[in-house]
């Protein structure tokens, strides 16, 4: 089959549509749609401040006026997406503060795409979704805005977006990547599309809603398999064992899985389960288990909060006024994304007990952090100056960094992932 002669429109330049934008514009000509002014500036400067595409990538990519050659040109203005007759939808799907899902800025793209959709058409959506909503809430946007018939005048598809933040090993093209689409027809090409680029393999799913239904999965069974071992953990602490020795010891059956305990954050495992039981009770299934590790998984701040003051109180230091140190404040290691991170909720819990808490974190996002939660991150800690110290967050800067030397004489060191070389006085 022929190389597919598609011009591309990628909308959302985050986490997702970055990479994928990059990458498809090795094959294709790609226009980049951010209504984010900065980040289009950003990119034309060939600067990602997600740390997920390199300054050599972008640099041989993109493209400063919008031509039909292969490369990549972004901009801020719809007008650029006029001419192209692919589109991809990498838009972020939270939650509302209910913990429902929120489907404004996939509507309000869909809305956007729809007053541009012309004829032959393919659209394409890799924003997270319960199965149904591509045909369900995005498609009649589209046919309303367009005044075209989905499945005959323009085709849709779905392929759940796989990208994991801040792994150098595991890029885009090296992840296997789950295709759909509306019809038989529509669904090879959208394959073939993808195929071009992604060296690991695709997989055509028999329909858009099977799609959907496994991404939400697989974020759902990954937050199970987490709470699982965090109330291990919670366990294990109360009958004096070592969780990790426990879990080392397991693995060494030939079906055992490896999960570790810690804080569960992000944009994804924290926020899909969600989705999934929405649906469920959509259908009338009162979702059980889903909810339960969601549950669990959100307590694990309060918990780490807990233990700290534990042994806070058995050196005879009190609340409130303690010096409490959180090294560590993205979601998740080597990436400076502070969605749904879940430092935040150990935070508020030491916060609650009167505790005076700095927090450093060299590569998360200050500016995110300030604003979406007002923590003013420090520029370097001081010197045996915490009472306690909380490791959350590994990033590799920090795994050899000696933590002793930022406590008091009785200072304590508590590790909620066990890859920071310091001895801890406890542990997740």
């Amino acid at each position: 089959m022929s190389e597919p002669k598609f011009k591309i429109g990628v909308v959302g330049l985050g986490y997702v549509g970055l990479p994928l934008a990059t990458l498809l514009a090795e094959k294709f000509s790609v226009v980049g749609f951010d209504l984010n002014m900065q980040r289009v500036a950003q990119i034309r400067a060939f600067s990602d401040p997600t740390f997920e595409v390199s300054k050599e990538s972008l640099k041989a990519v993109v493209k400063i006026i919008d031509s039909e050659k292969n490369g990549l040109y972004c901009s801020s203005d719809p007008k650029y997406l006029a001419p192209v007759n692919f589109y991809i939808v990498c838009v972020p799907t939270p939650v509302t503060k209910d913990n429902e899902p929120d489907f404004s800025l996939l509507e309000k793209a869909s809305a956007g795409l729809g007053s541009y959709l012309k004829k032959g058409d393919y659209v394409v959506y890799e924003s997270t979704v319960y199965p149904g909503a591509t045909e369900g809430i995005c498609q009649p946007i589209l046919e309303q805005c367009s005044g075209l018939k989905g499945k005959e005048d323009f085709y849709l598809g779905y392929s759940p977006e796989r990208i994991n933040p801040g792994d150098k090993n595991r890029k885009l093209k090296d992840i296997l990547k789950i295709t759909s689409g509306c019809s038989p027809a529509s669904a090879a090409i959208i394959d073939q599309v993808y195929a071009t680029v992604i060296e690991a393999g695709t997989y055509k799913a028999p329909s858009i809603s099977v799609a959907e239904a496994a991404k939400v999965i697989e974020n759902a069974q990954r937050d199970l398999n987490i709470a699982f071992v965090n109330e291990l953990a919670i366990v294990f602490s109360k009958m004096g064992l070592n969780t990790h020795e426990v879990l080392k010891a397991a693995a060494t059956k030939w079906n055992f899985m490896p999960f570790s305990p810690g804080l569960v954050g992000g944009h994804c495992i924290g926020v899909d389960p969600y989705y999934l039981a929405a649906k469920a009770k959509l259908v009338g299934h009162d979702p059980k288990v889903i909810l339960a590790g969601r549950k669990l998984n959100n307590e694990m701040g309060a918990f780490v909060a807990n233990q700290v003051l534990q042994m806070l109180a058995l050196i005879k230091i009190g609340m409130p006024g303690t010096e409490v140190l959180l090294v560590g404040f993205s979601f998740k290691e080597n990436c400076p994304d502070v969605r749904n991170t879940g430092v935040m909720s150990v935070y508020n819990a030491l916060n609650s007990f009167g505790a005076k808490i700095s927090v450093y974190d060299p590569v998360a996002d200050k500016e995110a952090a300030l604003n979406s939660y007002g923590v003013s991150l420090i520029k370097a800690p001081k010197k045996m100056g915490y009472q306690a110290i909380v490791l959350c967050v590994p990033h590799k800067e920090l795994l050899a960094v000696d933590w002793r030397i930022y406590t008091t004489a009785k200072g304590v060191i508590y590790k909620v992932k066990e890859a920071f070389s310091t001895r801890a006085d406890g542990q997740l």
